[in-house]
């Protein structure tokens, strides 16, 4: 170091500007505390590219928005009136999506905490963000997600809810439900009392509705297993189907529908059932009658295995 450097003294506002500077974090959040009006029964549109949603709900005529948004966010746009409100984080670059997605967005995750009216109808839309919702029981709930995970307790009449790779853990008390994913597994549980429908592509489903008795099931997949135990309404249907993965059905002991099972390559087993085999080629197939036959199963597999359990 030489002596010039040395003695070469520093300005006061310099001084305390470089303090300040070490002093304070790299990234700072901005605090969100907002309340706006809304009908009871009214619609909440939430989107967050990255951090975290989350759902509450109260019994006042009105939405409260808190949480943080992230160092970098461009700000967060709160618009509508009483009858619907929608909340958007806007981020810079985002545009058609292409330049978040390129990793041209470097600003900071947000995270909001969203309280509605119980039956408030919910949209969301999120990237990466994590969506947890609990207690909402609107007409209906609505969420788009593509790597976050997605969390959700209550008892929406209409419930449709997709995943890209996030995980969906999904406790529902609903007449009409659809959950989708394509690598992210998917657990349906709850009193589901009328149609279902779930599907994947790589991702696990696990469906489990022991205390209600669904009119329709349809599941799908690809390499994915389809899990199952629930109970089948006299005159309901089942319509199961997969590519590579296993078909795992469990219904009531005292089922009343005609069976159907059919897989290229994999194993089928089901109750008194006997296992059909062409003389030539690969290929198995069953059909069985379970008490009165009321109600229609039908399990299909390529190369996975179909199995019925009745307890």
């Amino acid at each position: 170091m030489t002596s010039a450097f040395r003695n070469r003294s520093v300005p006061p506002a310099a001084a305390l500007a470089l303090a300040l500077a070490v002093a304070l974090p790299a990234f700072a959040a901005t605090p969100i505390n907002e309340t706006r009006p809304l009908d009871p029964q009214g619609s909440v549109e939430i989107d967050n590219v990255k951090g975290s949603i989350q759902v509450r709900v109260w019994d006042r005529p009105e939405v409260k928005i808190e949480g943080s948004l992230g160092d970098g966010v461009e700000k967060l746009a709160i618009e509508g009136d009483k009858q619907q409100i929608s909340i958007k984080v806007r981020y810079p670059n985002r545009g058609s999506g292409i330049g978040f997605l390129a990793g041209g967005d470097k600003s900071e995750p947000s995270d909001l905490k969203v309280t509605v009216p119980l039956r408030a109808r919910l949209d969301i839309d999120a990237v990466s963000a994590s969506v947890d919702v609990n207690g909402v029981a609107s007409r209906e709930l609505k969420i788009d997600s593509v790597s976050g995970d997605v969390v959700v307790a209550g008892a929406p009449r209409e419930a449709e809810i997709e995943s890209v790779s996030g995980d969906l853990n999904l406790t529902l008390n609903s007449p009409k439900v659809s959950a989708q994913t394509v690598s992210g597994d998917l657990s349906l549980r709850g009193r589901l009392t009328g149609e279902v429908a779930v599907e994947t592509v790589s991702g696990a489903v696990d469906l489990t509705a022991h205390e209600s008795s669904l009119n329709k099931l349809s599941g799908e997949s690809v390499s994915g297993d389809l899990r199952i135990a629930a109970a089948l309404n006299s005159g309901g249907e089942i319509a199961l189907k997969t590519v590579s993965g296993d078909v795992r059905l469990g219904l009531q002991r005292d089922l009343s529908a005609v069976v159907r099972g059919e897989s290229f390559s994999g194993e089928l087993r089901a109750p008194n059932a006997q296992i059909q085999r062409p003389k030539h080629g690969p290929g198995s197939s069953f059909e069985q009658r379970y008490g009165s036959g009321s109600g229609r199963v039908r399990m299909e597999t390529f190369s996975g295995d179909a199995v019925l359990d009745l307890n």
